[in-house]
This record gives structure tokens, C-alpha cells and sequence, in this order.
């Protein structure tokens, strides 16, 4: 009988065997694993709270049986009754690990918050929302020519505002007769009318003149992120932004994780879909309660999403996505009610609206993409990079525009590393390393001071130095193969092959140590061949997407590149550009746009033509499908070299010297040619 378990834990992807009878607290721990408690583990606190997954995990090669965790004991059950535990949550002091588990970890239960950089990029934007409030003028009654109450309302809407066939519910009808006789038969409605609706609705009714705000919510549902601006709908401003951890993660990293959770487990796709909604509703209460605005103030959702994403939301078994040719249920963008998603932070009338997805692998997050940064536009050859677990591509010009999506992982994100994490305060996202001297320096999330410089440790005492996020192995990996500490294989080198004793044996490997905070108590943080290997898989992904791309589009280069979505705008694009990530070009010509889905998504609430322009822009963006294309091996087997095996890098070549070494996996002293360097053309 196997003595131990094997835990994964989400989202950081560390994991480990374990003891039967270990608590979930003691192997978080040992991992190193981002789970509070201040109790002691006596069950007193809830820091520690956990939600164990189970049922059938195809990606980890595991099924998680119902007893994976020890029986719900007095202690859990005492604390329950007295100040509640969410359903499915387990105390992590109390559970003991019985068999092998997925173990979630809720931000509410990580001592380092995950910092959500989706922030709202600022835009000009022409104001022509779908939801609006409007004064009238109401005609009383009369006797003479009679007609009812809301009838009368229609028309004057008609005459005041050439708004036709206005529509209301039971609710409003309620309200409507109190409300004109207050306001002396003059009203304020907030009037919703989107393009794809045939009938303006009244969504609320005031008497008199009412000054009172209409608010809508730009939300961008991404695998990892969920970010959400709160806009005031009179002049597009953002109010409030806010963001959490997608819970999906703990039923799989990455999209197709998902899918093959639902295909495997009976109603995963509706407990994925619950999980996802409820995370919603909550960070729009906590985003209007920062604003200071009720939930009933807030009229319109706008969302872009990727396809799986699109369906969970909208509660559709995502499986035929998981196979070829990747049906969507629709493709079409959609307006309905916000209660039809169980949402109930809103107004009980709000509508949503939903951009249309381009394709079965290419969502309505890359059609926001395209309202952003018009593509279709540019005179240019431009490439736009939305990177995230699944980066999705976007290549072309005024002439023509193709897309492409590329599954990346959760590498970038700061998963499946070893010391990796995702960016909270304490983690490591800037690295150096000298080429000569083979030394590190760094900078962590919440200071602005390098790990060299006068300060730094007292900067970092609350937090201390607890990773490395997805920036910043990046950037290291990049550092490593600019010093020479790294072949274009990706080989970490041996401490005689590189000269330094900072690359220290790991098995039949080596690692560098960025950073030692054992005296401390603190972490040992290194990168391993293991975080290079997958580094490679995840860069080789996207520039393999690029270039197949480039290939149809008939182009060995591109003029300028931008990088998209959150984590785009927090990476440097030489450090980009070292790593084979993106295609070769001037570094002042790649820019990022910061978070250009969201922005896409604002676009949409603030203006409802902007809705129309991209359901035609969509229609006439052509899909490239990766996952069915012999080329995109071979690109990704090229791509696995640093920078790249065949295609040349010019532009890189005049602004970095990359070192000509190569290192043997035998370790020791192995031969290397590091004295040797060439510029790369």
C-alpha cells in the first residue's frame, strides 16, 4: 500500500509527495506554498482555508478520490457553526492529506496578495453608450382621450427623443404611476439600446430631474485574471478597477485543462461555471463598494473572453472546443440580462453585452484586442502579442488581418517554476546579472530599490523576498544567456564551464541561485533547468504563432510589434527579444498597450457603434488554426533554441552580444567554448 500522496497545489503549480496523515497546512509549507496562518493550527483563525478538487485531473495524470483529505473533524465543524466556512472549504490546519489532491488556495488564504496588474489604460474615447438617462415631459391624463399612463410615456419619448416601441417590464409598470404624479408628470428613465436589440428598454424610472449616476462594468475574464473597471457611463471615466484569481485554476491551469476537466468529470462544466459567476458578482460588489456607488446604480456589463472562458460563462459545456474543428455554440455577440448569469451586484434590469469571438481558439478578448488597437488600420506590418496563458495573435495591416492563438502555459505567469509565484509583493520581477562578474541584482514587487543598492533590506522587511514572478523569470533567463551562463540549447553551465559558483549541481543538472535567504529563514531562490525547459516551451509557443502567422501572410519581418494584456506591459522587450519570444525588430519599435482587451471592452460599453464596427472587423479577420498546422512543429522545435535556431535576429544583434557557448549535460568540467563570443546577425 503506497505510504505517501502526491499534492499539487493552485495556483502556484508547486507540488510534492507527502506523508499519509500530513496537514494541508505542514505540506503547503515545505513547498512553499503562499498559505496564511496566524493560529498556530488550532482551527481558530481560518487563515488557512482550502477547497480540495476532485474527480478526474487528465493534465496531472491523477484522479482525486473523495477521501483525499481525512474526515471533516469537530474542530472544522465547531468553527462553522460558529462563524461559517464557505461550501466545499476545508480548514488546512485541520484536513490531512489521505491520497493524491488538488488543493486550491484562495486569495483570501494567501498571505502575499496577488497583485492584479490589469489596470484601465488611459484612452479617449467618443461617448455614445447604450444606456442613458433621458428628462421627459409627460402629457397627463385626459379624459377626453384616454390612454394609459406608460403610453402616454412612449410618446412623449417618441416626440422628445425619437426613441420607438419603447419597452418595460412588470417592475417598471409598478413604479411608473408613483413616479410620474411625484415628479408632476415629469420623469428621468435610464434607457438601455444596445445596436442588437429591436426595442429600447426602460431599465429605471425617478420623478422629477434625477442627477443620480449610471454606471457600467468593462470586464475581462481571462484562464488566470478576472479584471473589471467600474465607468461612469456619462463621460467613459473609470471609477474603480479591481481584479482577482480566476477560481477555474483549481480545475486546471490552462484552457484545455478545463475542458478535458468537463469531458472527464459529469457537471464539471456547471461547477466551473458556478465557481466563475460567483467570483464575478463578488468583485463587482467589492469594486462598487470602493467607488462608493450601490450595486443598483450600475446599468450595463460589457465582457470579452476568451472562447472557453465565453462558454463557462455563459453555462455551455465547453467539449467541443477540445477537439477538432473546435466548434463554437455561437460566435456571434450576445445581449441579454445580467440575471440571466446570476449575477445580483447590479441592477435588477442591467443588460450585458458580449463582443463576438473570432474563432473557436481566437475569443472575443482578441476581437477587443482588434477595437483597441485597430489592426486594420495600420499601414504598417504590425504584430499585436496578447500574452497570457493562451496568447492570442493578431498580424496584418490595412490590407488584411490574420489570428492565431498559441497555447503559452502558465510558464509566464510564474507557475509550474520552481521558485515561481504569481506577482504579489516580495517577488522577484527585475533581474541583472553582470556578464563578467556573473553576479545578480534584482528588484521585488512593492520597492523601488535594487537588491544592490543602500536600503533594500529594510525596504523589503515587511514582505521579504518570496520568488519570482513571471516578469522576472523572464528576464532572468534572458540575463542568464547574455552572461553565459546559459547555451543557446538552453544548458545551464557548469560553475567550471561558467566561472562562477553561483551554478550549483542539481541532480544531473545545474541551477543558478539568484538569491539565498536561508540565514533569514527565507527561501533559497534558483532557476533550474526544469524553469528553462519550461520557459522554451511556453516562448517557443508564441514565436511559433508568430511566424506562422508570417508564413501566410507572406512577410520575413514585421514593422512594429506591441505587447498586449497585463503581464505585456510589465516585460521588457529586449529581454523579450533575447528569449526568441517575439520576432526580430527595432526595440523602439515594440511597445505595449497595456491591458488592450480591457481597454477594448470599455470601448464597447462607452460606445455602442464601436459594438457594430467590430462585429464587421471580426467577419473579416481570417483564423489560422495552430493546432491542426504541420508547420507550427516545426517552428516550435526551432523556436526551442535561444533566441532561435534558423531565423536570424539583426536588429537584437546590434544592441546585444550574445556569448557562443555551449555546455554538455554531463556537468562538471565539461568542455565550453566561453571565451568565445560573436554578435549575432
Amino acid at each position: 500500500m503506497t505510504q505517501d500522496a502526491l499534492v499539487i497545489f493552485t495556483p502556484s503549480g508547486k507540488r510534492g509527495r507527502f506523508a499519509l496523515g500530513t496537514p494541508v497546512l505542514t505540506a503547503a509549507r515545505q513547498l512553499g506554498v503562499d498559505l496564511d496562518s496566524v493560529c498556530g493550527g488550532r482551527g481558530i483563525c481560518s487563515k488557512c482555508q482550502i477547497t480540495p478538487g476532485y474527480g478526474e485531473f487528465p493534465k496531472h495524470g491523477l484522479t482525486v478520490s473523495a477521501g483525499a483529505l481525512s474526515e471533516w473533524n469537530a474542530v472544522e465543524a465547531r468553527y462553522k457553526s460558529i462563524r461559517g466556512l464557505a461550501e466545499g472549504r476545508r480548514l488546512g490546519c485541520q484536513a490531512r492529506v489521505m491520497g493524491d489532491v488538488v488543493i486550491d488556495v484562495p486569495p483570501e488564504s494567501q498571505v502575499h496578495k496577488q497583485v492584479i496588474r490589469k489596470s484601465a489604460t488611459m484612452r479617449d474615447i467618443v461617448m455614445d453608450p447604450a444606456t442613458r438617462a433621458v428628462y421627459v415631459d409627460v402629457a397627463e391624463p385626459d379624459m377626453h382621450e384616454p390612454s394609459g399612463d406608460f403610453e402616454r410615456l412612449s410618446q412623449a419619448l417618441r416626440d422628445q427623443w425619437q426613441m420607438t416601441d419603447v419597452e418595460a417590464d412588470l417592475a417598471i409598470l409598478r413604479r411608473l404611476q408613483p413616479a410620474l404624479r411625484q415628479g408632476d408628470w415629469k420623469v428621468t428613465v435610464a434607457v438601455h439600446q444596445g445596436h442588437l436589440d429591436a426595442r429600447p428598454r426602460i431599465l429605471d424610472i425617478w420623478p422629477g430631474f434625477h442627477e443620480g449616476g449610471l454606471y457600467g462594468l468593462a470586464i475581462d475574464l481571462g484562464s488566470t485574471t478576472i479584471a473589471a473597471h467600474l465607468c461612469d457611463l456619462r463621460d467613459g471615466s473609470v471609477l474603480a478597477s479591481g481584479g482577482v484569481m480566476n477560481p477555474q485554476i483549481r480545475f486546471g491551469e490552462d484552457l484545455m485543462s478545463r475542458v478535458s476537466y468537463a469531458m472527464m468529470n459529469p457537471g464539471g462544466d456547471v461547477e466551473m461555471t458556478r465557481a466563475v459567476r460567483e467570483a464575478i458578482d463578488a468583485l463587482i460588489g467589492s469594486i462598487a463598494a470602493e467607488a462608493g456607488i450601490g450595486p443598483a446604480a450600475i446599468y450595463e456589463i460589457v465582457f470579452v473572453c476568451n472562447p472557453v472562458m465565453h462558454h463557462l460563462l455563459l453555462g455551455i459545456d465547453p467539449v467541443e472546443l477540445g477537439q477538432a474543428p473546435f466548434a463554437l455554440a455561437t460566435s456571434g455577440s450576445l445581449s441579454l440580462d445580467a440575471r440571466d448569469l446570476d449575477l445580483t451586484q447590479v441592477n435588477r434590469a442591467a443588460r450585458v453585452y458580449v463582443l463576438p469571438c473570432i474563432a473557436g481558439h481566437v475569443g472575443a478578448d482578441c476581437a477587443a484586442v482588434a477595437l483597441s488597437e485597430q489592426p486594420d488600420k495600420s499601414k504598417e506590418m504590425v504584430l499585436i502579442v496578447d500574452v497570457g496563458t493562451n496568447a492570442e495573435l493578431l498580424l496584418g495591416n490595412e490590407t488584411r488581418v490574420l489570428a492565431c492563438s498559441s497555447p503559452t502555459g502558465p510558464a509566464f505567469e510564474g507557475a509550474q517554476i520552481s521558485s515561481g509565484q504569481r506577482a504579489a509583493p516580495g517577488a522577484i520581477e527585475r533581474v541583472e546579472i553582470d556578464a563578467v562578474t556573473k553576479e545578480p541584482r534584482f528588484r521585488v514587487i512593492g520597492s523601488d530599490l535594487w537588491s544592490d543598492e543602500p536600503g533594500f533590506a529594510e525596504s523589503v522587511g515587511k514582505t521579504g523576498v518570496t520568488g519570482i514572478c513571471g516578469s522576472g523569470i523572464i528576464e532572468a533567463v534572458a540575463e542568464m544567456r547574455v552572461a553565459g551562463l546559459v547555451d543557446a540549447k538552453g544548458l545551464i553551465g557548469s560553475p567550471e564551464q561558467t566561472g562562477t559558483a553561483r551554478a550549483i549541481p542539481e541532480g544531473r543538472t545545474h541551477a543558478y541561485l539568484l538569491h539565498d535567504g536561508s540565514a533569514d529563514g527565507g527561501p533559497v531562490i534558483k532557476v533550474t533547468q526544469t524553469d528553462i525547459r519550461a520557459i522554451q516551451l511556453a516562448k517557443s509557443a508564441l514565436y511559433a504563432g508568430a511566424r506562422l502567422l508570417m508564413d501566410e501572410m507572406g512577410v520575413d519581418r514585421v514593422d512594429r510589434v506591441v505587447l498586449a494584456g497585463a503581464f505585456g506591459a510589465h516585460i521588457s522587450p529586449k529581454h523579450a527579444m533575447v528569449l526568441g519570444m517575439i520576432p526580430d525588430a527595432a526595440l523602439d519599435h515594440v511597445t505595449s498597450a497595456g491591458n488592450a482587451a480591457g481597454t477594448g471592452a470599455r470601448i464597447a460599453l462607452c460606445n455602442k457603434s464601436a459594438r457594430a464596427a467590430i462585429e464587421h472587423t471580426v467577419q473579416r479577420i481570417h483564423k489560422v488554426e495552430t493546432a491542426i498546422e504541420p508547420r507550427f512543429q516545426e517552428h516550435f522545435v526551432n523556436a526551442n533554441a535561444i533566441p532561435h535556431a534558423t531565423d536570424p535576429f539583426p536588429e537584437l544583434g546590434k544592441i546585444v552580444s550574445l556569448p557562443d557557448v555551449s555546455f554538455n549535460t554531463g556537468g562538471g568540467g565539461g568542455s565550453s567554448d566561453a571565451t568565445r563570443r560573436r554578435r549575432r546577425a
